[in-house]
């Protein structure tokens, strides 16, 4: 999950500027002004929210990989038992065809259980990653109000971005804000939480 979501914020430029506004002019006429950074590897590895879904997300997978388990367990050993019954002539021949059309269908169903809870699980990752994104330019919309930047992208190391002047990183600040604004939402979520519980 880290890695495809340090790759789209590497590669997606936050547009966090009004094109319009006034200021020294460039060549070709178009406004110039300051490009900044963030650190995207620093991002992920400090952000309270993206640490928070990874730990739900591993949560989860880890929860769909046991129950698979058992369930494949639970099939090997009815499998297991009709063999042994068959072997022992336990079962007549129209018995034990419809006990192996029965065993044939059940997995069938795991594996279909197994591809649907896959692909719930990659939906589920695909809206975190987006939902995170979602925080970071917002957040950088508000940080950026003043007009200070015209630009700020996302830098990893190996990414496009192959130098950038250390001044230039805005990573800290951004990522101070952020963790500031999760906390409050955090915060406002127990107090309504509590405030519930006690009516």
């Amino acid at each position: 999950m880290k890695q495809l979501l340090s790759i789209l914020l590497a590669a997606t430029v936050f547009m966090a500027c009004n094109q319009g506004k006034t200021g020294g002019t460039g060549t070709g006429g178009q406004t110039s002004g300051r490009i900044v950074y963030v650190n995207t590897d620093t991002l992920l590895n400090n952000y309270e929210m993206y640490k928070d879904m990874v730990k739900e997300f591993q949560n989860k997978q880890f929860a769909l990989e046991n129950e698979l388990k058992k369930k494949s367990e639970s099939f090997q050993n009815e499998v297991a038992l009709f063999q042994r019954r068959v072997q022992a002539g336990g079962m007549s021949q129209q018995q034990a065809q419809t006990t192996q059309q029965q065993l044939a269908q059940k997995e069938q169903d795991i594996l279909m259980y197994r591809d649907n809870a896959a692909n719930n699980l990659a939906q589920d990752q695909a809206e975190t990653t987006d939902e995170i994104l979602t925080k970071i330019h917002d957040f950088l919309a508000k940080y950026n109000e003043d007009d200070r930047y015209d630009m700020v992208i996302g830098y990893s190391k190996g990414g496009g971005v192959l130098y950038a002047k250390e001044n230039l990183e805005i990573t800290q600040d951004v990522l101070k804000g952020l963790n500031e604004e999760y906390t409050k939402k955090d915060e406002k979520k127990e107090a309504k939480a509590d405030s519930t519980a006690k009516k």
